[in-house]
C-alpha cells in the first residue's frame, strides 16, 4: 500500500504565480479547499463570494456561501 506525501501548497502557489494564473482563480481554489477540508458537500452547487473577488472580496467564511449554479450565474450577470 502506497503512502501519499503531504502536499506542498506553498510550492504549488509559487508555480501558479510563475505560470501566470490570476489571483481570482487562486482565491476560488482556496474557497474550494476550505469547504472540502470542513467536509461540506458541494455537489451540484457553486461557492459564491458575497463580495466578489474582482471587488476585493476574499475567501473567508463570512464572505462565502453555497448556491445553485443557476442562482450564482444569474447574480454574476449584473
Amino acid at each position: 500500500m502506497a503512502t501519499t506525501a503531504k502536499r506542498n501548497y506553498k510550492k504549488e502557489y509559487q508555480t501558479q504565480l510563475a505560470r501566470g494564473d490570476d489571483k481570482g482563480q487562486i482565491e476560488r481554489q482556496r474557497a474550494r479547499r476550505m469547504y472540502d477540508k470542513e467536509g461540506i458537500k458541494r455537489d451540484g452547487k457553486n461557492i459564491d463570494h458575497i463580495k466578489p473577488i474582482k471587488s476585493g472580496g476574499l475567501s473567508t467564511k463570512g464572505n462565502l456561501r453555497l448556491r445553485s449554479a443557476k442562482a450564482n450565474k444569474s447574480d454574476n450577470k449584473r
